[in-house]
């Protein structure tokens, strides 16, 4: 009984992450939306637009794009082309698949270590030493802040100013600071290693034997076949 409430409350678990990512993914989409079809109306209807609107949709698409990655592969949606590795004998697959977690895992650390060492000049951390890897942190100094560097067009909401003096030694920002939406590239780097990492367990135990391959086209077409099948019948 313990371990089949400990595997529903994962399951639970599970299912509140899945639409908690989904759910932020879906705003986000609305919002571009909304804002592309608003500036539309006003450009065409009345000869006027949203400053800010074409900045706003560049931030929130990169930010679309840094959460769909790590939840691609969090549901194996990312294409993949494994017509070699299903000719093999399945020890093999196994260790191309292991083969390939490394790497993959290998290039989520690198873009991590690299996003966080953009990001940091901007929000007035230390960056990371080494070159591939990192090996500390480096020492701060006081020519190095980067926090007074701002977006081009989106105003500073008033619901933000209690940053200011946290960041920016109280020193009013015009517009919003770069820190702020720049942040989603640490961020989506590291959920992008943990989903790799997560997949490469779930390989080395054995619950499956590929990394990321999606089979969409042919789960639609043995879908659709099985209608078929059921109506005729």
């Amino acid at each position: 009984m313990s371990n089949q409430g400990s595997t529903f409350r994962k399951r639970g678990l599970s299912r509140i992450i899945d639409e908690i990512e989904e759910t932020i993914i879906a705003i986000i989409l609305a919002l571009m939306v909304i804002i592309t079809f608003t500036n539309v109306v006003l450009r065409y209807g009345f000869n006027s637009g949203l400053i800010w609107g074409l900045e706003m949709v560049t931030f929130l698409f990169a930010w679309l794009v840094l959460l769909g990655i790590s939840y691609g592969v969090k549901k194996k949606l990312h294409l993949g082309v494994d017509a070699l590795i299903n000719i093999v004998s399945t020890p093999t697959k196994h260790f191309l698949a292991l083969i390939v977690g490394i790497l993959c895992i290998f290039y989520a650390f690198l873009l991590l270590k690299g996003s966080w060492d953009y990001w940091a000049n901007f929000a007035n951390l230390p960056q990371t030493t080494g070159r591939w890897f990192p090996t500390g942190l480096e020492e701060m100094k006081r020519t190095s802040y980067r926090s007074w560097y701002e977006v081009n067009d989106i105003h500073m909401p008033n619901w933000l100013r209690w940053i200011e003096p946290l960041i920016n030694s109280g020193d009013a920002y015009e517009k919003i600071p770069r820190f702020i939406p720049y942040v989603m590239l640490p961020v989506g780097s590291a959920l992008l290693l943990l989903r790799f990492t997560q997949a490469m367990l779930k390989i080395i135990r054995g619950q499956q034997d590929t990394f990321i391959v999606s089979h969409e086209a042919e789960d639609k077409v043995e879908k659709i076949k099985e209608a078929k099948s059921v109506e005729e019948s």
